[in-house]
């Protein structure tokens, strides 16, 4: 795999402790192999009540598709897979579970202590769906700086290798971002099998964490079920998006007030709208 343009002098940083949540093997495993799977992190309580509000969000996105674009829109389609992106913005519960315990502390432990959310969206793979969602790193779709931020993969259903859990290239990550080219299923950083992938099955309720940088997929979806996810993504306070356009070098701060709202400073945590503390 080649390096993106931009990944210049990349240097990996292991995080070391002290640790809130993960322990000294966890860490390990992720500074290693850019990826660790935590089990039975959100009750069903909490999935069914998330599920209950943003179900249907993702449904109206689908309708839109089939209606207004024939199904598909750049990488999504309505009846195979679904990007419902922001729903922040839209779902007071979802704004609240991106400052859920578990998510202030894995990133005190693999950010810092000054985060901000950066990105979040459903992923809904339809059942029957014979697609692979292709290789790729998460910074490989917009360049951030730093390169190492935060991607939780949370399973609002049971997710292994019949319906399309992540599979990751251990150990790529610790290179930076590679260059991608787009395929008709989204960004794409090799074609070639690697010599070693690992499949991460996590059930309802629990989170694959890796790297903005762990090349990973997600395999068809072959069951009558469809496999749901929300991907939550945390980045360190100042982070910006890069890009060059006519070789001149421009960056925009991750600040959007609305999405991208701080959930530590300091080390502490900030409350969602509303809640005071």
């Amino acid at each position: 795999m080649k390096k993106h343009e931009l990944n210049g002098g990349f240097d990996w940083q292991d995080r070391t402790g002290p640790f809130r949540l993960l322990s000294e093997d966890q860490a390990a495993q992720y500074n290693r192999d850019g990826f660790v799977v935590l089990e039975d992190v959100f009750d069903d309580e909490t999935i069914d009540a998330l599920l209950t509000e943003l179900d249907p969000l993702e449904e109206l996105g689908a309708e839109l598709l089939r209606k207004h674009f024939d199904g598909k829109a750049f990488i999504a389609r309505a009846d195979e897979i679904t990007f419902t992106v922001h729903v922040v913005t839209r779902s007071p519960l979802a704004n609240a579970f991106t400052h859920s315990k578990f998510f202030l502390d894995v990133t005190h432990d693999l950010l810092g202590p000054d985060v901000r959310l950066y990105w979040d969206q459903l992923v809904y793979k339809k059942p029957g769906n014979p697609e692979v969602f292709p290789w790729h790193q998460d910074n490989g779709y917009t360049f951030i700086e730093p390169q190492q931020y935060l991607t939780c993969w949370v399973a609002m259903s049971d997710a292994d290798e019949e319906n399309g859990c992540p599979w990751v290239i251990p150990g790529a990550h610790r290179e930076g971002t590679y260059a991608h080219h787009m395929t008709d299923l989204g960004w794409e950083c090799t074609t070639e099998e690697p010599k070693q992938r690992v499949a991460a099955p996590v059930r309802k309720g629990g989170v694959v964490v890796f790297s903005s940088l762990t090349p990973h997929l997600t395999g068809p979806n072959q069951t009558a079920h469809m496999r749901k996810t929300y991907i939550v993504q945390f980045a360190p306070d100042g982070a910006s998006g890069v890009t060059v356009q006519n070789g001149k070098r421009s960056e925009a701060p991750c600040r959007a007030p609305d999405r991208q709202y701080p959930i530590l400073v300091d080390g502490k945590p900030v409350p969602p709208p509303g809640v005071s503390d």
